[in-house]
């Protein structure tokens, strides 16, 4: 935990245009997944790169079909950041979505905002 740092939400963009608060920049380790629940049952895997950025994106493996990504190692490739899903080694790119390997697969992606905790 980062708790020298001030607390903020990180939020996301829904369809429908509203934001939902789902942790806390604090929670978030560098390089690494964080899964969240959505309301209606869904699962995003929120990601904290080594520079600060918050990116999101779906937590489902298109591959393996199962709640894995936010486990995923993290890297990048050719400035990049991306996550290798843990279970068929897949690569995405944390910010279109889209697997670096096959390229007709690709995670959802939520916007991400930050906002002051209350």
């Amino acid at each position: 935990m980062h708790r020298t740092e001030p607390a903020r939400a990180v939020e996301l963009g829904t369809p429908d245009g509203r934001w939902i608060a789902v942790c806390d920049t604090r929670e978030l380790e560098p390089d690494s997944g964080t899964a969240v629940l959505l309301p209606g049952g869904g699962q995003a895997a929120v990601f904290r790169t080594a520079d600060g950025e918050v990116l999101a994106v779906g937590n489902r493996d298109p591959f393996a079909d199962a709640w894995a990504i936010a486990d995923g190692i993290t890297g990048s490739v050719d400035g990049a950041p991306t996550v290798s899903s843990p279970l068929h080694k897949r690569l995405f790119d944390l910010r279109t979505g889209v697997c670096l390997d096959d390229p007709s697969r690709a995670l959802p992606v939520w916007p991400v905002r930050l906002r002051p905790a209350d």
